[in-house]
């Protein structure tokens, strides 16, 4: 009796020790982003971090210096020999990282995308919402203050960025439907992810077309870069400008009345948002149709018929002089 006893209570030991290990296993989860150091994906950090710090992971984010889908690629290329357990990325080039994602959900690294609605090499694809959606927002708010006539021009960060020109051609077309006394008179001008470019290239856009009377922006840099301009040039009162950016970054302009408007979804729950479902994944689950990730702004996930592995949030916000006080980053 005193041996089987002695080995039950051994048994039981392995059991607890296993138990313990596997409440104690944790993933090591890589977000890899456009570029680092900037406000947009410094904000996404705070939410990466947050994540990990809430659940035990090891969670961290880089990216290249400067928006470059080589360097992107090279940074997946380490994570890949470095082992980790999922890499969550946003693309700068959705075509440029497809081989290297390929390569890491062979490698059996489970890969989250995000702002890369197209992205084959993805198990999810989480966007905050739904892009379309989003670009007739942006116009909508652009034709608003333009009173529904005169001339505009978009910017992109880049035209291998996605869901930029997937905004911007969705606000065009809009504006063809709705506002046909509005004309575009230049498309798509390239800022890559840099203020001072944006400045730059307003200020040309503005000397090109001195009655411009808006600008719709998608990258986080144009709407304070074309608002640094138009205050230069002392166009508030002419031109309007709209785009997605942040407080943090576009307040003094909105303040100014050179930006009339910014959008933006919190990059910090978009962070916590790809790590949670590429836990999720890894735990064995899976991302449905209706879906509670616990995060504000992705409560109830919406999936894309024709796309069964493209998710949408609803987190987008509105910001102007008006309420721009309720947000600190």
């Amino acid at each position: 009796m005193k041996r089987l006893a002695f080995l039950i209570v051994i048994l039981l030991s392995v059991i607890m020790v296993a138990c313990k290990q596997e409440t104690d296993d944790s993933y090591t989860i890589a977000t890899v982003v456009k570029v680092d150091g900037i406000a947009w994906f410094d904000r996404m950090r705070v939410g990466v971090e947050e994540y990990g710090g809430e659940t035990g992971h090891d969670t961290f984010l880089l990216g290249p210096s400067k928006a470059d889908a080589a360097e992107q690629v090279r940074i997946i290329e380490d994570l890949i020999a470095q082992g980790v357990d999922a890499i969550c990325v946003v693309p700068f080039s959705v075509e440029a990282v497809e081989p290297v994602l390929a390569r890491a959900r062979e490698e059996g690294i489970v890969v989250v995308s995000h702002e890369a609605s197209t992205q084959e090499n993805a198990d999810i694809i989480i966007e905050a919402f739904d892009n379309a959606a989003y670009g007739e927002f942006l116009m909508e708010n652009l034709a608003q203050r333009m009173g529904g006539v005169g001339k505009y021009a978009t910017f992109v960060g880049s035209l291998q960025s996605k869901s930029h020109n997937e905004w911007v051609d969705a606000g065009v077309a809009y504006q063809e439907a709705n506002y046909p006394d509005m004309e575009l008179v230049v498309n798509k001008i390239e800022e890559f992810d840099d203020l001072d470019i944006a400045s730059e290239k307003t200020l040309e856009l503005l000397t090109t077309h001195p009655d411009l009377g808006g600008i719709q922006g998608s990258a986080m840099t144009t709407a304070p870069g074309a608002g640094l301009a138009v205050e230069q040039r002392g166009l508030e009162e002419q031109v309007s400008v709209v785009g997605t950016s942040l407080v943090s970054v576009s307040g003094q302009y909105l303040e100014s009345g050179a930006t009339d408007m910014i959008a933006f979804w919190d990059p910090a729950m978009a962070g916590k948002a790809m790590n949670e479902i590429a836990v999720r994944i890894l735990d064995g689950g899976s991302i449905e149709n209706g879906a509670d990730l616990g995060i504000v702004g992705y409560e109830e996930l919406l999936q894309n018929p024709g796309k069964p592995n493209l998710f949408y949030g609803s987190a987008w916000v509105g910001v102007t002089r008006d309420n721009m006080d309720q947000y600190n980053f």
